[in-house]
């Protein structure tokens, strides 16, 4: 008896595309593509039908979008979904790509710990998510020491003012993720890290999988009045400025993290006393000051970052069901182990120089 199998993807800012099929000797069988999208000519439908039906189902969403787009006549126009929003849907039916609620989810609520620890945290929580140790996780961090958080592929030498540092005392720490720095002083930013594993984002694009990791959060921003939006490929921002960044590591394992800073209640004027922001960083925002490039959540808002961080965790808890959870005695243990043997290192930090 053949089983058929059901698979749903929501475009972010689009349509529902729904994907039903069974599989037989291994080959995709029976596929139906429907949704609330618009698609013309009518008969167009049958060919994305037809593109997918007796296709591997172990093939990448990749090679199924292109079977899709190759099949399609050369004047269909899909609105509100796409190829590869087709190819996410059948993956899912395949249990192959995830979704949100596919998945267990924790919270750990902010803890004030060494800037190295939150970083080297970042790495063991991803290996652990990865290894099913740990369900997804989303944490909040928290610091109480002045810190420049730099891009793992950023140089110490280009990206600091060496005074600056000295001046201001910053604690400088080099991260796992990609992008560029931030500069942390206790309070000024909201910052949080989600460990996921790679199957939530299977068939995005790099720069589709940032706005989509983060669609609770421009929820949040929504639900205090910041109307913001993603500007590619990491910045979150509103039409006063950019309030953030995101970066992210993917793992071997299967896991990854995506990691995210937002400005709460920034000091403009030593941010650029500490960074180099130079005029190329500038040359593609429209800015002219580094200090306009940021607008902070508090003026835009008028909350505290406590009750910001109350409505981001209640929001994320409402969407995915997620429950309160603690760091462990032993995951705090690794995460000083690794700050003394690789994030708290020179070897480490100017392994850029």
């Amino acid at each position: 008896m053949v089983s058929f199998l059901h698979g749903e993807y929501k475009v972010l800012g689009g349509k529902l595309v729904v994907v039903d099929c069974s599989v037989v000797d291994g080959l995709l069988n029976n596929v139906r593509v429907s949704g609330d999208f618009f698609l013309d000519p009518d008969e167009a439908l049958d060919d994305i039908n037809a593109a997918l039906t007796g296709l591997s189902a172990d093939l990448p969403a990749a090679a199924l979008s292109d079977a899709i787009t190759a099949a399609l006549p050369a004047n269909a126009v899909l609105f509100g979904f796409s190829a590869a929003a087709v190819a996410v849907a059948v993956r899912r039916a395949l249990t192959k790509a995830t979704s949100w609620l596919d998945h267990d989810w924790d919270i750990i609520a902010p803890t004030v710990l060494p800037t190295a620890i939150n970083v080297a945290l970042d790495e063991i929580l991803t290996e652990e998510v990865g290894a099913g140790r740990r369900n997804p996780t989303l944490r909040f961090w928290d610091w109480d020491e002045p810190s420049v958080v730099i891009g793992s592929f950023q140089s110490v030498r280009n990206e600091l003012d060496a005074d600056g540092v000295a001046r201001h005392g910053i604690n400088v720490v080099r991260r796992i993720s990609g992008g560029g720095a931030m500069f942390m002083e206790a309070g000024n930013c909201i910052t949080y890290s989600l460990y996921v594993p790679q199957s939530l984002v299977d068939g995005l694009t790099f720069e589709d999988s940032y706005k989509f990791l983060d669609d609770w959060v421009l929820a949040s921003l929504e639900a205090i009045g910041v109307q913001a939006f993603y500007v590619p490929l990491n910045d979150i921002a509103t039409d006063l400025g950019k309030i953030g960044g995101a970066a992210q590591k993917r793992l071997s394992n299967g896991a990854m993290l995506h990691h995210v800073t937002m400005s709460y209640d920034i000091d403009a004027e030593k941010m650029v006393q500490v960074l180099r922001i130079g005029k190329e960083k500038l040359s593609d925002k429209g800015h002219r000051s580094a200090k306009k490039r940021v607008d902070p959540l508090r003026r835009q808002s008028g909350l505290s970052r406590a009750q910001i961080l109350d409505v981001m965790r209640g929001i994320f808890t409402d969407r995915y069901g997620a429950r309160p959870a603690v760091l462990s005695a032993e995951e705090l243990a690794e995460a000083a182990r690794r700050v003394d043997t690789k994030f708290g290192t020179g070897e480490w930090l100017h392994r850029v120089p």
